[in-house]
């Protein structure tokens, strides 16, 4: 069966650690990137459309006609999961990525050229007209090693950092997460087959914490909604550096134990909330 649009990704859960390998047997590491999610179908036959398609299933290749045109570079019936990113002055630039989404036709041209698009391939779905789903990963992965081997495949396709040792993949998430636009690690086992929508890998971001105050909550005291976070400045003034998401049921109420009433003369007494996300619109 030859694969057409839509497919739906194979999709990965979050974890706070990396998983022992009981859980998918043998496992492979790569690369998170922080981009858009895609599928990449070259034609069976000569003179047919190369395709790019979303997450979501839309098809975008008149946004990244860059891309289509290089992919002149790749083999007939050729099905590629990957990432679309954007290197712009020396680092991954999301902004710039989501420009390219956004494009109108006027501005898809001028905007290729200015923000070139790149393909980083972590997954091969079809090789030669075969369907791989229900090949194992380290099959696949062979597979797009291969295609970038033989066919000395440059930018803009790049092929996605793979391990198979832990502590290479522990260092990654510690160092190369400091790289704008890397997230983190996934997480695959390589025995895994490829059922499309299901949520078969595990995803691992690095966090870095600090301490906050919490100066704010909508809600109550003691069912609070969403923190408004807080540090002191230079000057000893409370000032706002954020807002957590929505609070579970079980975290509102492991929280609002620790709440208390704000004393009297709070700096930010008649101060209102803000949806806005950005620390410096948080107040109005």
């Amino acid at each position: 069966m030859v694969l057409q649009p839509p497919v739906e990704p194979m999709l990965a859960q979050a974890r706070e650690t990396v998983p022992g390998p009981g859980t998918l047997g043998s496992l492979a590491f790569e690369a998170k990137f922080d981009g858009y999610r895609c599928l990449l179908f070259t034609p069976a036959e000569p003179g047919g459309p190369v395709l790019l398609q979303s997450r979501r299933g839309s098809l975008i290749q008149e946004r990244f006609p860059d891309l289509v045109r290089a992919a002149v570079q790749l083999p007939a019936g050729l099905v590629l999961d990957g990432e679309l990113v954007v290197w712009h002055e020396g680092k991954l630039s999301f902004e710039a990525l989501q420009r390219r989404a956004a494009a109108g036709r006027r501005t898809t041209g001028m905007l290729a050229a200015e923000f070139p698009a790149h393909f980083v391939a972590f997954d091969v779905l079809q090789a030669d007209g075969e369907e791989l789903l229900a090949q194992p990963y380290e099959r696949r992965r062979a597979t797009l090693e291969v295609l970038f081997t033989d066919r000395g495949l440059l930018a803009p396709w790049m092929l996605c950092p793979m391990t198979t040792d832990p502590t290479v993949a522990q260092e990654w998430l510690t160092s190369w997460t400091v790289i704008p636009g890397v997230e983190g690690i996934v997480i695959k086992g390589l025995g895994q087959r490829y059922p499309p929508g299901a949520r078969g890998w595990f995803k691992v971001r690095r966090r870095n914490t600090t301490e906050a105050v919490v100066g704010a909550v909508t809600g109550s005291l003691t069912r609070p909604q969403i923190l408004v976070l807080s540090r002191y400045d230079e000057n000893g003034a409370l000032r706002p550096v954020g807002r957590t998401v929505p609070l579970s049921p079980d975290a509102a109420r492991q929280i609002a134990g620790h709440l208390r009433p704000a004393p009297s003369g709070h700096p930010w007494t008649g101060v209102r909330f803000s949806s806005t996300w950005a620390p410096a619109n948080l107040w109005r």
